[in-house]
């Protein structure tokens, strides 16, 4: 696995508060990497670490093999949660003059400002001032002015505040297209809904400490109980019920299902098999419904916080 970027044993001091202590992560390349923790945990330090925005108190960040300098700014693309166009400039104007900064020049920023303009059919907003743009529209321009570049690392803040579902979903394809053509996307936020659905490896910071770190399926098989989620029909549910407490244990499952039947949650013992299970209830019910029960994002962020 090719690591893009890595940041070893990074620790921040603001006066007497710890932003952070001893945090080391590892990126790989064209992965997307959901950096997770509560508000004030310290994923906003480090992302400004890496922005070279402010500087770490001890340990150093890596890009691509090199000691991290001012000179790497060309390769990073960094969307803040609070955003930071002029608002008294006109779109395209404006547009032009960021991308400028990011070392383009003046006939590549606008070739690739009218794909990308053209891309959203935003190409009317051409001339409108920023202040003229609601706050999802002038999220769509700071999204293009980040990723126009075509910088090696892209760093998203909270990157759908303020959008509705469908330019949500609109950016959120973007971001897996520019995964798949060889950019390597940061991605922050508090939407676990968006890190089951982006992201490949994730990070987790408390209190200033990265309490979990990994590839985001190899998390989930590690917090796995072995439960069951079953639906089930038989002629007496009370004998039911009895047959299989005398071999799993079980609780009362909350789920939608097109049948009025009895829901449980099933965690087989140490030598049972999922096959067994199957075999038991087959014999015992007529089996309506039957999916093991993965751990998703938010369950395995509120589990491993609390018990920090």
């Amino acid at each position: 696995m090719s690591i893009l970027l890595e940041a070893n044993n990074i620790s921040k001091n603001f006066a007497d508060f710890q932003a952070l202590s001893d945090v080391s992560i590892q990126v790989p390349k064209r992965s997307i990497f959901g950096l997770l923790g509560p508000n004030g945990a310290g994923k906003t330090t480090l992302i400004r670490i890496i922005n070279q925005i402010t500087m770490p108190d001890a340990g150093q960040v890596i890009l691509d093999g090199e000691p991290l300098t001012p000179e790497h700014v060309q390769y990073i693309g960094y969307l803040p949660e609070e955003r930071g166009l002029y608002k008294s400039m006109k779109v395209g104007e404006q547009a032009l003059y960021l991308a400028q900064l990011k070392g383009l020049s003046y006939a590549q920023a606008k070739k690739r400002l009218n794909y990308w303009f053209e891309k959203f059919e935003i190409a009317h907003w051409w001339e409108k001032k920023i202040q003229e743009l609601s706050k999802g529209m002038a999220q769509k321009i700071q999204f293009i002015v980040t990723v126009l570049h075509q910088p090696k690392l892209l760093i998203f803040d909270e990157p759908f505040s303020g959008f509705d579902p469908i330019n949500a979903n609109i950016i959120k394809d973007e971001i897996l297209y520019l995964r798949d053509e060889g950019a390597t996307v940061i991605f922050s936020t508090h939407r676990m809904e968006s890190v089951e659905e982006l992201c490949d490896h994730i990070a987790l910071i408390h209190q200033s400490k990265k309490i979990l770190e990994g590839k985001l399926n190899d998390i989930k098989r590690t917090h796995k109980t072995n439960t069951f989620e079953v639906g089930l029909s038989a002629n007496d549910l009370v004998q039911l019920k009895s047959e299989i407490a005398s071999r799993f244990k079980f609780s009362k499952a909350d789920f939608r299902s097109l049948e009025d039947d009895l829901k449980l949650n099933i965690q087989l013992g140490a030598k049972d098999t999922p096959r067994d299970l199957l075999a038991f209830l087959n014999e015992n019910a007529q089996i309506n419904h039957f999916v093991e029960v993965i751990p998703n994002a938010n369950d395995i962020f509120i589990q491993t916080v609390n018990n920090n």
